[in-house]
């Protein structure tokens, strides 16, 4: 048999829903729609198509985003006097949640930055506020690659089909329970302060024994096949062989590369699906539940929660 693939866009479909109708409900109930900032300061097409699509993400769940665009040669000062602004008391003119994109003009320290934005508002988890409260167990807005990840982990050990996962998008609920990792031997290859770690960090909190991997570590192969739950997210296509996966693994492939025009994982797909249980597609996997899970993130945020 071959691995059951998680289909990405279908959950994301759930979460929007959901989403669309408490944005709706916050609507009616304080007279205002809930708004997200977004600061970009680059001239680079893809992150400009990237934030296009965050807006129209916006649009279809009923949240007002509001894009704050300045040069790439911005300077830090002036990224921290918007970051301010958008922070303002909503009922002042500020947002419900912020994000600064990626990248930054040169010479502008990134993380620095994002001190500066509340932490109750930090929809993508990138203050350090945030990034401390979840490795202490504490509630807080958890990067949402990561938070997608975890999502459809338990998507997986739900066993729910896609024709569940579309029935709860057509009337807005959808009931997916946290999975309980305990007993199971998750391995994260990967080690970035927004992907790796956190992947990490959120797969303790399910009490699994967690390995995190990465370039340097030898015999990588005989690491990821020892995991019930791997997750891959290093940015090399096709890095992770069948030989490398142990039969009836959850496989989430977080990696997105271009290779000859087409979007590649880190995952070798196709050899990948004779061996894993469960395995994303890339396209369709991580990459639209992200979306969801970021505007998922602004609602609880305007309800002033760190969860829906």
């Amino acid at each position: 048999m071959g691995a059951v693939m998680l289909d990405g866009n279908a959950l994301s479909r759930a979460i929007r829903a959901r989403v669309g109708k408490l944005a709706a409900q916050f609507a009616q109930e304080s007279g205002r729609p809930v708004r997200l900032g977004i600061l970009v300061a680059t001239d680079d097409g893809a992150t400009r198509r990237y934030v296009r699509s965050i807006e129209k993400g916006c649009r279809e769940v009923n949240i007002e985003a509001r894009t704050v665009s300045l040069p790439g040669t911005a300077s830090e000062d002036e990224l921290r006097r918007e970051l301010v602004r958008l922070g303002a008391d909503p009922a002042d003119g500020g947002v419900d949640g912020i994000i600064l994109q990626s990248p930054v003009p040169p010479g502008v320290d990134f993380a620095r930055l994002c001190e500066s934005i509340d932490p109750g508002r930090d929809v993508d988890g990138t203050n350090p506020t945030n990034a401390g409260r979840l490795w202490e167990g504490q509630p807080g807005f958890a990067p949402a690659t990561p938070s997608a990840v975890m999502r459809l982990v338990d998507l997986a050990l739900a066993a729910l089909t896609t024709e569940a996962v579309d029935k709860a998008a057509q009337d807005g609920t959808l009931d997916l329970p946290r999975a309980s990792l305990a007993g199971r031997h998750a391995v994260v290859v990967g080690r970035s302060p927004r992907v790796g770690k956190p992947a990490a960090a959120m797969l303790l909190a399910r009490h699994a024994t967690v390995t995190i991997a990465h370039s340097r570590t030898p015999d990588l192969g005989a690491v990821t096949a020892q995991a019930d739950v791997l997750v891959v997210a290093v940015g090399r296509a096709g890095l992770v062989k069948a030989e490398m996966i142990k039969p009836g693994a959850v496989v989430i492939d977080v990696g997105t590369n271009v290779v000859d025009g087409s979007l590649r994982g880190d995952v070798d797909t196709e050899a990948a699906a004779a061996v894993a249980g469960f395995l994303t597609p890339v396209p369709g996997g991580v990459g639209p539940v992200t979306m969801a899970i970021l505007l998922e993130h602004v609602v609880a945020a305007a309800f002033g929660r760190f969860t829906l």
